[in-house]
């Protein structure tokens, strides 16, 4: 399949690459402050996007991407090998349809602090940063999980077999 549109500064694409798509396809961003990724997400009118092929390589990028991901009001889904992963929304009441057991971490880009329902660890009276509490590797109980963060910047992480219900709730949840 060739994409619709390869959008960055294209400083890495292939001449093969370069050829398969066409320049018709190209829509190259000069600009060296940011990723492809963040451009992409700047450069697209989309409701929702599926993002794949950034999560699993480099850290560097993967930091990177996640660093957009939160900075972005877009609606995101990252999908990987392993992990499905998408910046909660602030101010807003999320539910996940997990089943008892399913794994869920969250990963703070900014300090955040909030409420839950249906973990093993309930969340409230925590606070979260990038360089102190973190909630790796907790799990759902029973029932749906509930989040509400009051700000910006929490990575929620997933199991990749929790698409579906990831995917429901960022559709189910309104724009930031």
């Amino acid at each position: 399949h060739l994409p619709q549109a390869v959008i960055g500064d294209l400083d890495s694409l292939t001449p093969a690459a370069r050829k398969a798509v066409g320049k018709a396809r190209l829509h190259r961003v000069a600009e060296q402050k940011t990723t492809d990724f963040d451009k992409a997400l700047r450069h697209i009118a989309a409701p929702f996007v599926l993002a794949l092929g950034v999560l699993g390589g480099r850290l560097d990028h993967e930091l990177a991407v996640l660093n957009a991901l939160v900075r972005s009001t877009r609606r995101c889904l990252l999908i990987g090998a392993q992990d499905v992963v998408f910046a909660a929304p602030a101010g807003v009441d999320i539910t996940l349809g997990l089943k008892p057991g399913d794994r869920l971490s969250l990963f703070p880009m900014a300090p955040v602090a909030g409420h839950s329902r249906g973990l093993r660890w309930p969340i409230a009276g925590l606070h979260f940063a990038p360089d102190g509490g973190i909630g790796t590797s907790n799990a759902a109980t029973d029932g749906p999980v509930s989040l509400h963060l009051d700000a910006p910047g929490m990575v929620v992480i997933l199991p990749r077999a929790r698409l579906d219900a990831a995917l429901a709730a960022l559709i189910r949840t309104p724009d930031r």
